[in-house]
């Protein structure tokens, strides 16, 4: 009973510092990242033309926004549920997805540059932890009906 009780605070700090950690990544995320989107979609975007990007630099620094939020994502499923076999099907969608969100980015960048609100919409599944809020829930779900 007590090693379950200290497990579980081990559980939560963890989660905690992770959960600081992401907060740390939203709150310096103009001095650490080149985005010039940041301050394009703060203002009222719509109808304003796109503006000009360095796309090697801004490529590099979204891959390694999303590789820190996918790091640190996967500490936290890995530390919530101990389980390898969600911890790699967990990577493998975030490589998945990673590759498919890049893709759409860059293209509605270059050939559809009038549709700013669907670059603002894949841009944030790229810099936010999203799919960690999707992925808990979910493997939380499946662990319950395991166990019935």
């Amino acid at each position: 009973m007590l090693n379950r009780i200290v497990e579980q605070k081990k559980k939560i700090f963890i989660s905690i510092i992770i959960i600081f950690c992401f907060g740390l990544i939203r709150a310096f995320e103009k001095s650490l990242f080149y985005d010039p989107f940041l301050v394009y979609f703060e203002s009222t975007f719509k109808g304003l033309p796109l503006p000009d990007v360095d796309l090697f630099k801004l490529f590099y620094n979204l891959l390694f926004r999303f590789a820190l939020n996918t790091i640190l994502s996967l500490v936290l499923i890995y530390t919530l549920f101990k389980d390898k076999g969600i911890l790699n099907f967990s990577a493998f969608l975030y490589l998945f997805f990673g590759l498919i969100l890049f893709i759409m980015f860059f293209i509605i960048l270059r050939y559809f540059p009038e549709n700013s609100w669907l670059l603002f919409y894949v841009r944030r599944f790229i810099i936010q932890p999203i799919f960690v809020l999707l992925f808990i829930p979910a493997f939380y779900y499946q662990f319950q009906n395991l166990k019935k």
